[in-house]
């Protein structure tokens, strides 16, 4: 097998008209570095063209590899897929729609050389809307502290890893998939470098609020039942006042002599009680459903058509 000493992963989603552009910039970008590098393509069947331009890239340099989903899967499979495939020994996780500057990569190479297993992107100025940043804020901030993970989400997805951080990924097999939190999780020495963020190529985000919001919710059961753990304090604070008043009430009638009264009030309790029981309810379900899922043991993900030997993936976790 060809050693590779860079392995660049790209989830690519409706990228037809921006990947000839990532690819001249990436080729310009790390051959000063080594010229023994690859890029590998991972088309989560976005609907467009993108699958011909990564076959017409591949004809043309063998350093690029491609890979196609069945279906869609979702970027953070397509990150899987690539780091399963990859063969560098060190691989840059980077996105398709050219925010993430190509031109960056030798100096997270370079920080990774000081002895880093990790060194993250990070974005101090940010070329998204408003709106993005304000739903990619709350997202971050909701799962850090539901997640009890303290994850950076300015840093994104863009990072440089070492095998070593690969290949313990390698093993992580579980169905709900967030790259940066498992990358968090492994706890290597990591590090970070301020970079530029430009504006997408082309098209705009695919990553609307309900997005961010099913991924939170995913990502939260997946890494911490807190929300359990919360539910279980909530239903003693609720039992706790309950008391606290039905007492109050209790004496305020025996030394007053005043009647119990209040149906209005009783039935509101009792509606406001059963929304909380049935929220508890679905927290629980929710935990059964995501363990059911994972009892399955389904693959993460489906190839469909690849641009090299299907082989390369067992001969990569053979060799290291």
């Amino acid at each position: 097998m060809t050693h590779v000493h860079i392995s660049v992963v790209v989830p690519v989603y409706k990228a037809e008209n921006s990947l000839d552009e990532l690819y001249r910039r990436l080729k310009i970008a790390l051959e000063p570095v080594s010229t023994d590098f690859e890029v590998i393509l991972v088309e989560d069947c976005g609907g467009d063209g993108s699958w011909a331009v990564i076959e017409r890239l591949a004809n043309a340099d063998p350093r690029v590899r491609g890979i196609q989903f069945s279906r869609n899967f979702g970027q953070h499979y397509g990150i899987t897929a690539g780091l399963d495939y990859c063969r560098g020994d060190w691989v840059v996780i980077m996105d398709c729609d050219l925010q993430d500057r190509p031109e960056e990569i030798p100096r997270l190479y370079a920080r990774a050389q000081e002895g880093f297993d990790v060194v993250r992107a990070g974005r101090g100025v940010r070329s998204d809307s408003w709106l993005k940043r304000a739903t990619s804020w709350l997202f971050y901030k909701l799962f850090s502290y539901l997640a009890d993970i303290e994850y950076d989400g300015d840093s994104g997805n863009f990072c440089i890893l070492s095998r070593k951080v690969v290949r313990n990924f390698q093993g992580m097999r579980e169905q709900l998939r967030f790259f940066g939190g498992l990358v968090q999780w492994m706890g290597f020495k990591a590090s970070t470098v301020n970079v530029s963020h430009d504006e997408r190529f082309e098209g705009k985000s695919t990553y609307t609020f309900r997005k961010l919001w099913n991924l939170a919710t995913e990502t939260i059961v997946a890494y911490s039942d807190k929300p359990l753990r919360l539910a279980v304090r909530l239903g003693f604070l609720m039992a706790s006042i309950s008391f606290c008043y039905g007492t109050y009430t209790l004496i305020h009638s025996i030394l007053y002599r005043s009647p119990i009264a209040g149906w209005s009030s009783l039935i509101i309790s009792l509606y406001f009680i059963g929304g909380i029981i049935i929220s508890i309810l679905g927290i629980t379900g929710i935990y059964l459903g995501k363990t059911f899922d994972e009892a399955k043991k389904r693959p993460l993900y489906i190839v469909d058509r690849l641009t090299f030997d299907e082989d390369e993936k067992r001969k990569n976790y053979l060799v290291h």
